[in-house]
């Protein structure tokens, strides 16, 4: 006879099973209108609506600068009878809102497709900025924490081997239909893949919320603010994103303008890069078993460093391999950064506290990373007359140097020793 605690227990791991297969699937449409509509392929539609490198830098860096909103969100969601609802809510505009770029050529004169598409873009990154931290707030308690590094292993795996697909045949679409025509193409698969989507939030649970101690806005402000240990590394990291997005967003805008590589092979080099930062998830989830997030957040660091010093290596051997072992070690370095910084807000925080913290460093991260395109956008413009060589991989000498004194010094204390 199975006692009635155990059918309890039963039926506990069949409902976390569902909602864990729920939150797997929702992630199939999301990743690939986000894969159509981020990275070389907003470079791609940036340049061909008459962006020039410093409004690319902006769009760059405006999805984290609004990242700030995230601090009110935090203290708002408390307040909330159900986060699942107002997460559909928040997801379906910023979904909406931005697969609305598309439709700037055929709406708005050509003199105003950039402005538009701006405008259009940061307003949807503002809806985004609420359902984040609702997302990340809700799936925190989704995935039960013995589980929590497996799941997302697998989960991040999955939809990474899904992208690079993705990536590769939009690239070829791009280089087949090029133009307008392509982008229309690209389009039209976003808008199906968003309806998806959002239809499958609507099957996510509303788990019970487990509300901070605090009831106003500055005494809860106060606590991540207050955690000493918290705090430095999130300003540690803030700076060390700051110096990667200097160079790191602006990668295709140098390749496809500069370097004059096809869509079909800035696919492929992306493609490299995401199957390396696949493989990487398993051995960095464990390691993750042994050694504590931050010490290995230390350990993604100079790696990331040496994929942008890798691009000195233009100047004495050919172009292709240069480029695809830099996006390879670059997928190794930040595929771990992005795992590990992830189980960091959500692993090393109290639960109860964790929206603001999660509030907290995604608002310091986020000013951080909002000055290095924006930055490194208006440097390429002063340096257009400059030898080729300084637009094409001196910047990503410079900051790999810059980035790999800040770990050896600061990092080394703040971090790998905690």
């Amino acid at each position: 006879m199975i006692s009635l605690r155990s059918r309890k227990q039963y039926r506990k791991r069949s409902v976390q099973r569902k909602n864990l297969r729920i939150a797997t699937m929702e992630g199939i449409p999301a990743v690939m209108f986000m894969t159509l509509l981020g990275g070389q392929f907003l470079t791609g539609f940036m340049l061909y609506l008459g962006a020039n490198s410093s409004e690319l830098g902006f769009v760059l860096a405006i999805t984290t600068f609004v990242n700030i909103a995230q601090l009110f969100a935090a203290f708002l969601i408390q307040r909330l009878k159900s986060r699942k609802w107002t997460l559909v809510l928040f997801v379906a505009l910023h979904r909406i809102l931005w697969a609305g770029t598309g439709l700037v050529p055929f709406v708005f004169p050509k003199p105003y497709w950039v402005i538009a598409f701006i405008i259009l873009y940061t307003i949807a990154f503002m809806f985004n900025t609420v359902g984040g931290i609702l997302w990340n707030s809700l799936i925190s308690d989704i995935v039960p924490a013995r589980v929590r590094g497996r799941y997302f292993g697998i989960r991040n795996t999955m939809l990474n081997a899904l992208g690079t697909l993705v990536m590769y045949a939009g690239g070829m679409i791009l280089d087949h239909e090029p133009g307008g025509k392509g982008f229309l193409i690209l389009y039209v698969i976003v808008w199906i893949c968003i309806a998806a989507n959002i239809t499958m939030f609507f099957f996510y649970p509303d788990m019970p919320f487990e509300r901070s101690s605090e009831s106003k806005f500055i005494p809860m402000l106060k606590k991540p603010l207050k955690d000493r240990a918290f705090l430095k590394a999130t300003l540690f990291l803030g700076g060390f994103l700051f110096f990667q997005n200097l160079v790191v967003p602006l990668y295709s805008y140098v390749m496809l303008q500069l370097l004059h590589i096809n869509y079909q092979t800035l696919s492929l080099l992306n493609v490299a890069q995401t199957v390396f930062m696949m493989g990487s998830f398993y051995i960095w989830g464990n390691l993750n078993a042994r050694y504590s997030n931050r010490r290995l957040l230390f350990w993604t660091l100079p790696i990331i460093a040496l994929s942008c010093l890798l691009w000195g290596l233009l100047s004495v051997l050919p172009m292709l391999p240069v480029l695809a072992a830099a996006h390879i070690i670059f997928g190794i370095g930040v595929g771990g950064f992005n795992q590990l910084a992830f189980n960091f807000m959500i692993g090393d925080t109290p639960k109860g506290e964790r929206p603001m913290y999660m509030a907290m460093y995604a608002a310091i991260t986020g000013v951080a990373a909002f000055f290095g395109p924006l930055i490194g956008g208006h440097v390429h413009e002063l340096i257009q007359g400059w030898p080729v060589w300084t637009q094409i991989y001196g910047m990503q000498l410079i900051v790999g140097t810059a980035m790999l004194a800040l770990t050896a010094t600061l990092g080394r204390r703040i971090l790998r020793d905690t």
